[in-house]
């Protein structure tokens, strides 16, 4: 049985509609960044931390972990910590492209466990935002548990107009790496 150490409802939901057969139990793991840790290390890092704490759990069980990151020059963003820290990210992201990065990890059973730890990069290009747009948006509420304070797949879609690689690496879990790590542990 695969274990999902996360609430993600996205995450569930790719899970789902890609057929991967899932329980879910969450992982109670800060999500901090180690200063001078590269994005793609810190999401890596992060996504392994959720997958082990569920595993010492679970050892009878595969565990996926992942974490999603949201990179506009060299500064990390993770979920806004309230409103005005979630405008502040949407103005850093507005009229420039930013990196997407999802650190996953699977773990199974083993002596000691099998682990895979991988990461998956989308370019995401957003259009210019009004501060009006901002508010809007803000208020609405959905850039609350959103790392980078936006949902590609809701509201947001409208200020995309072009990424380069996974779509659902930016809705948060790249299902074609996952799969591939599934299958290639069955």
């Amino acid at each position: 049985m695969l274990i999902l150490a996360s609430t993600s409802p996205r995450r569930q939901e790719l899970l789902r509609n890609a057929g991967i057969e899932f329980e879910v139990q969450p992982a109670n793991v800060a999500e901090e960044v180690v200063p001078g840790e590269s994005p793609e290390r810190c999401a890596e890092r992060l996504g392994a931390a959720k997958a082990s704490a569920v595993y010492d759990q679970r050892p009878d069980c595969q565990v996926l972990g992942a974490d999603t990151l949201v990179v506009v020059g060299e500064e990390i963003l993770g979920k806004p910590v309230d409103a005005l820290d979630a405008a502040r990210m949407l103005r850093l992201l507005s009229g420039r492209q930013h990196r997407v990065i999802t650190g996953v990890c699977l773990l199974t059973p083993g002596h000691p466990p099998w682990k895979t730890v991988r990461h998956e990069i989308t370019h995401v290009t957003m259009g210019q935002l009004t501060d009006e747009e901002i508010n809007r948006y803000v208020a609405s509420g959905e850039p609350m548990d959103k790392a980078g304070a936006y949902a590609i797949q809701g509201f947001a879609s409208r200020w995309i107009p072009r990424i380069e690689g996974c779509y659902f690496n930016v809705v948060g879990l790249p299902i074609s790496l996952v799969y591939g790590m599934l299958r290639d542990r069955s």
